[in-house]
């Protein structure tokens, strides 16, 4: 086995149709860029460096980046973006001294890895952060293997270049063979600073929908569903203040998407020989994107998930979640090149490479998917008679009309929809889901789902009935059984909320600053429940502990670090709590995150 490790959008043809790049300086402080020397560009370089062992050095500073014809500072590691490689094995004892050199203060989060809290990374919450001219050096002990990365925890430096791959290799043979590997790192940037992105987002959360609904789609949807149903969808969405094209807040209208660091037109490539079987482990990076995968002409055999091996499936394409790691296997025969063919949820651009037998030669490309738009049913809302329901819902002639719990809006409604009651765990009665208190009259909040369901086996929008098998949770399914093997003695519930054109986003309505941390007593067996209120999809990354996805039974499923949440979904999971101390909780969109879509967690010794 070898260890090849190897603005906005264009309006017309004559414009860039990628616009991005990598900013850096002022995110903390809001000072703006850097001024950094002339140098060669990092962009469009080869793979990351590996770097292997036990003892590692690892300077943060600040890079020059050119993605767009314009040159913009990057936050590297040794220089490089992607950060190193980092290569482990499982029972090692590792030491990682990580230096700072920005002006501001860094930090580097384990992403998936098992560790104390003190060493897992996040300012505030497991320490004090590395300041400007300080080492802070990491110290754990590997209890793991698989595919895992790391990326900063300070503000907006994870957008602005600061992460990487970790690659643990077993104690024991793994379950699978294969004769070559490679990291296939996703990601996203922009020229705009991360920060002045954030507050674009506040002032204008759809700045980058351009494909919003047009009089000739109306006409189309009235020749295929009729006048009634088009006029009562359009009814809908217009009493929302919502659109069904909203699918992500920011795609490529302003970010370039990445592989390994390569925008589309550099054309990373990864080698192999025929007859090989390469087992590529696939990393999604990005702050922001979903991205859905193929390699044309390529099966390919999912064998792990966020470092956890799997039942072997065999797909055609996947959707990889902001933070989710999956590792594939394929057996390139035949032709000597076949793109890896990444596009984004909203199908506005893609990331793409080469498997091939030498550099320098490409594969065709195939046309992007059609855009999707999302439905009623997608929202949690299929199968209700929106249009003859009234809660009682005030500030609206007539009631509610769609029904979709949405307030804080001229003409919307309220937000709980009459629905005073407290949430009284999951909703096993088959009625409408109940909601927490705190959403009540809460001005941060546009809308609830009211038949939420765990949709395991749903592909998703955009992905369903292509023609392509395309993986879904359902389909996978851990190669071992549960690890702890007793039922959760008790459940907590939380929802997703957040409201789109005020770009607040929440657990429960409420924000991080005004929340108090979930408790959990050490060494119990919980469920968590997470119920998606918003129109968004939300990957959830729970710090320190295992995610055990149940399957609609209640029954262990899949060993997870981070839990996707499509719209309309309601997904529960298993939690040990077998690590002290404080922890972080939160969807892995990182400006959903910074707008207030956390939580800390405290797992306490019992009294």
């Amino acid at each position: 086995m070898t260890s090849d490790v190897s603005s906005r959008r264009a309006a017309s043809p004559s414009r860039r149709r990628f616009v991005t790049g990598l900013a850096a300086g002022g995110v903390a402080t809001g000072a703006g860029l850097w001024h950094l020397p002339g140098a060669a560009s990092v962009a469009g370089a080869n793979s990351p460096a590996v770097l292997a062992g036990r003892q590692f050095d690892l300077a943060i500073d600040a890079s020059p980046v050119n993605f767009t014809g314009r040159t913009r500072p990057a936050v590297t590691v040794n220089g490089s973006l992607p950060a190193p490689i980092l290569r482990w094995r499982e029972g090692d004892t590792v030491t990682l001294r990580v230096a700072n050199r920005l002006p501001v203060q860094s930090s580097v989060h384990w992403h998936g890895i098992l560790l104390p809290a003190g060493m897992d990374g996040v300012p505030g919450l497991s320490f004090d952060g590395i300041h400007p001219g300080e080492t802070f050096t990491y110290r754990f002990d590997i209890r793991q293997s698989g595919t895992y990365w790391y990326h900063s925890h300070s503000l907006f430096q994870e957008q602005a270049g600061l992460y990487g791959a970790i690659v643990i290799d077993p104690r024991e043979p793994a379950p699978y063979a294969f004769d070559r590997e490679h990291v296939v790192l996703l990601s996203d940037w922009t020229d705009l600073e991360p920060a002045a992105l954030f507050r674009r987002m506040k002032k204008m959360a759809g700045y980058d929908n351009f494909h919003k609904r047009t009089v000739g789609d109306f006409f189309d949807d009235v020749s295929r569903d009729g006048l009634s149903a088009t006029l009562r969808d359009r009814g809908q969405w217009g009493r929302m203040r919502m659109t069904p094209t909203d699918l992500s807040d920011i795609n490529a209208n302003t970010y370039t998407y990445l592989l390994n660091g390569t925008a589309p037109s550099g054309n990373w490539t990864g080698l192999f020989r025929s007859g090989e079987k390469v087992l590529l482990r696939f990393i999604n990076g990005s702050a922001m994107t979903y991205f859905d995968v193929r390699i044309p002409g390529l099966k390919m055999t999912v064998v792990a998930a966020d470092g956890q091996y799997i039942h072997p499936v065999t797909v055609d394409e996947f959707r990889i979640a902001v933070a989710e790691t999956f590792d594939v296997i394929v057996e390139p025969s035949g032709q000597d090149a076949y793109a890896i063919f990444a596009q984004d949820m909203g199908r506005t651009g893609y990331a793409r490479g080469t498997l091939a037998v030498r550099h320098g030669i490409e594969a065709p490309l195939p046309a992007q998917d059609p855009r999707p738009i999302l439905t009623m049913d997608d929202m949690g809302h299929g199968g209700m008679d929106h249009a003859g329901m009234n809660h009682g819902a005030k500030g609206t002639e007539g009631g509610c009309g769609a029904n979709m719990g949405m307030k804080g809006m001229e003409g919307g409604c309220g937000a709980n929809m009459a629905m005073g009651h407290d949430m009284a765990g999951m909703d096993h009665g088959g009625g409408m889901q109940s909601h927490p208190a705190s959403e009540n009259g809460n001005p941060l909040i546009d809308m609830q789902t009211m038949s939420p369901a765990p949709k395991l086996d749903d592909p998703g929008i955009g992905l369903r009935d292509n023609g392509r098998t395309v993986l879904t949770y359902g389909a996978m399914r851990s190669l071992f059984d549960d690890p702890d093997g007793r039922e959760p003695s008790r459940t907590i519930e939380l929802h997703l909320t957040g409201h789109m054109e005020k770009f607040a986003w929440s657990f429960n309505g409420l924000k991080f600053m005004d929340a108090e941390p979930l408790r959990l007593n050490y060494g119990e067996r919980m469920r968590i429940v997470l119920v998606n209120d918003t129109m968004m999809t939300h990957p959830i990354h729970l710090h320190g502990m295992w995610s055990d996805v149940e399957n609609e039974a209640g029954e262990f499923h899949l060993r997870k670090h981070t839990v996707d949440m499509p719209p309309g979904t309601k997904r529960s999971y298993r939690v040990r709590a077998d690590a002290l101390g404080r922890w972080a909780y939160h969807c892995h969109l990182l400006y959903h995150m910074e707008a207030g879509m956390m939580r800390e967690v405290r797992v306490e010794e019992r009294a």
